[in-house]
C-alpha cells in the first residue's frame, strides 16, 4: 500500500491558500468576529472547509442541507452561499449566545431567509425532524456538533437523506489524536502542548475516544459509500445507498 501522502508544511499550507482562496469578505469577517469573541473559535471550521463543501454542494446540485452545529454560523453561510435562489439551510444548534453573532451576519449577506435555526438538544430535533415527514427530503448533511452523539447523528442524519444525498462528519481526525499510539497520558501531553486547560482534558480526551469509536462505527457502514479525506480536521463523506 502506498503511503504518500503529502505533509502539510508551512510553505505549502500558504501556498494552497495562495492559489486557490476565495474566501468572500463577510466570511472572512464573520472568522474575524469569532476570534474576538471567544476563546473557541478553533471550532469554527476553516475557510478552506468552507470552500470545499461549497464546492461539494454545486456538483450535487444541492437545494436543500441539514447541519448539526453551527457555532457562530460560518458554516452554515458558507452553505447557504453556495445554493440556488430556492436552497435552504436548516441548522440545528443548542447555543443561542454564539448562534446570535451567526444571525447578524446571516442577515447582513441577505441570506437570513435561507437559513432555519432550530436551537435545542439535536438528538431531540432530529427525532422530532424524522417524526413530522422529513425522512429522505435532505441533499446534503454537514454533522460538526459534540462527538459522543456523532452516531446517533449520523444514523438520523442518513435516515433524513434522500438516496444519493452526501453526508459529511467533521474532526474524524481530530488533531492527529485518533490513532493507538495516543494513550490518555500521551493524550494529557498533546492537550497540555496546545496550551488547554487541564479541567479540559477529560472532555478532550473524551471526544477522542467517542471519534475513533466513530470512525470504526462507519468504516463498514453499508448504506454508504465512504471516504475520509484529509481536509481541515478530517472530514468523513458518505453517499447514501
Amino acid at each position: 500500500m502506498s503511503r504518500n501522502m503529502i505533509m502539510m508544511t508551512e510553505a505549502l499550507y500558504d501556498y494552497l491558500y495562495e492559489v486557490s482562496d476565495r474566501e468572500p469578505a463577510i466570511l472572512a469577517e464573520l472568522r474575524a468576529e469569532t476570534e474576538k469573541a471567544t476563546p473557541w473559535f478553533g471550532m469554527q471550521i476553516t475557510p478552506m472547509q468552507g470552500q470545499f463543501m461549497q464546492v461539494l454542494l454545486a456538483a450535487t446540485g444541492a437545494r436543500k442541507v441539514l447541519e448539526v452545529g453551527t457555532f457562530t454560523g460560518y458554516s452554515a453561510l458558507a452553505m447557504a452561499m453556495a445554493l440556488p435562489e430556492d436552497g435552504r439551510v436548516v441548522t440545528l444548534d443548542i447555543n443561542d449566545e454564539y448562534t446570535s453573532l451567526g444571525r447578524k451576519f446571516w442577515e447582513k449577506a441577505g441570506l437570513v431567509d435561507k437559513i432555519d435555526l432550530r436551537l435545542g438538544p439535536a438528538s431531540e430535533t432530529l427525532k422530532s425532524m424524522v417524526e413530522n415527514g422529513e425522512a429522505g427530503s435532505y441533499d446534503f448533511a454537514f454533522i460538526d456538533a459534540d462527538k459522543v452523539n456523532y452516531p446517533d447523528y449520523w444514523d438520523r442524519g442518513l435516515t433524513l437523506l434522500r438516496k444519493g444525498g452526501l453526508i459529511v462528519a467533521d474532526n474524524t481526525l481530530f488533531q492527529t489524536t485518533v490513532t493507538d499510539d495516543f494513550d490518555d497520558a500521551k493524550l494529557e501531553g498533546f492537550w497540555r502542548s496546545r496550551n488547554r486547560q487541564e479541567e479540559h482534558f477529560p472532555e478532550l480526551i473524551g471526544n477522542t475516544h467517542a471519534i475513533r469509536a466513530f470512525n470504526k462505527k462507519i468504516r463498514d457502514d453499508e448504506r454508504v459509500h465512504l471516504a475520509m479525506v484529509p481536509v481541515g480536521d478530517g472530514m468523513t463523506i458518505g453517499v447514501k445507498l
